[in-house]
Formats: C-alpha cells, structure tokens, sequence
C-alpha cells in the first residue's frame, strides 16, 4: 500500500509541477485576490476536476478520448478558445490605477475558467489518461484505490498552495504595478499556450 501511495504522489507531483494553465489561473487569482479565500472558487473547482479526471483514468473510463480522433480535434480547438478567452479576461483585470485594488475575478468566472482550463486542457486530459491512468494499472484493487488517492491529495494540496503563494507575491503589491504585471504575464502565458494547442492541432491533423 505505501508503494501504491508514494509513487501515486510523486507522479501527480511531477505532472502538476510544470508551468500549465491550471497554475498560471490558480496563481493569478490567488495574487489578485485581497483575501486568499478569495481564490477557494477556482482552487476547489480545479482540485475537483482533477479528482474527477484521475478517477476516470484510474477506472479506464477516459481511453477513449486516445482512441477518437475527432473528439481530441473538438477538446484542442475548444480549449484554445477559452484560453484566448480567458487570457483577455485576465488581461482586463490587470489595476490601472495608483489606487485600485484588484480583488480577482468574481466567483462564477472563477468557477467557469478553472472549469475550461481543467476539463478542456487537452495536454492535462492526455497526461492524466496516458500517465496516471497507464500507471495504474500496474495495482489491483486496495492498491489501484490508495494509488488514485494519492494523485488526487496532490492536486488538492497543489492548488491550495499555489494560491497561497500567488496571496504572499500579491501583498508585495504597492501601487498595482506589480498585480498589472502578474496578470498581463499570465495572460500572455495563456495564449501562448493557445496558440501551441492550434499549432499542435495543424501538425498532427491528419485531414
């Protein structure tokens, strides 16, 4: 069982750890925030779907978005469009003022952006499936099940922390310059990785 445990907690740690769109949101709402509760929509809604993707993985469920082709084209081009949706969001909501204090996006954009970068981030989707799912399958039963729980504690503690972290970076804040920084680099972080999803799309496309 702590085999089961410790290498379901290192992998979900070494797929989270890389710069993702998950993070870059999670982050940016925890900087912007003026509370750090203010970013508990978008972390509670990213760990949720992470949860929800390792178990579809765990459980075999999600092999067939491996299998159709089609429906990876409609995840690469639906996710490229929130991103570039998102990005702008963000970049809006960068202060402007010596006076202006930035308190995040609202609760419900929160939800529906980590809702967009968690379960239409086709790299996520495909590394949960062909990783964590693969991984899995190497347990049985009580091991496959401590496995998944793993991977799920990680993405919970993840997010959690980074949001913290994005609140400490934001109270340096003094004026807005550097909350107008934080968000105008992710949003450019954001459609970058936009455009490498489309990118990504044209050269594997096989019509």
């Amino acid at each position: 069982m702590s085999t089961a445990f410790i290498h379901g907690f290192v992998l979900a740690f070494g797929l989270i750890l890389p710069l993702g769109v998950q993070n870059v949101f999670i982050f940016n709402q925890g900087a912007s925030g003026k509370r750090w509760t203010r970013a508990l929509p978008a972390v509670i809604t990213a760990s949720v779907c992470d949860t929800l993707l390792i178990l579809l993985a765990v459980l075999g469920v999600s092999l067939i978005v491996l299998t159709l082709e089609w429906l990876k084209v409609i995840l690469f081009i639906g996710g490229a469009c929130f991103m570039v949706y998102m990005g702008w969001s963000i970049w809006k909501s960068a202060p402007s003022g010596r006076t202006e204090e930035s308190s995040g996006l609202p609760a419900k954009k929160q939800v529906l952006f980590a809702l967009s970068v968690s379960l239409l981030n086709p790299h996520a989707i495909l590394d949960t499936v062909g990783v964590i799912g693969t991984s899995s399958l190497s347990y049985e039963g009580g091991g496959k099940a401590v496995f998944a729980l793993a991977a799920i504690l990680v993405s919970w503690l993840w997010f959690a922390g980074l949001a913290l972290a994005g609140r400490l970076v934001g109270g340096l804040n003094g004026n807005g310059t550097l909350l107008k920084r934080i968000n105008r680099i992710s949003a450019l972080v954001v459609w970058g990785m936009a455009a490498y999803l489309l990118f990504g799309l044209l050269g594997t496309s096989t019509f």
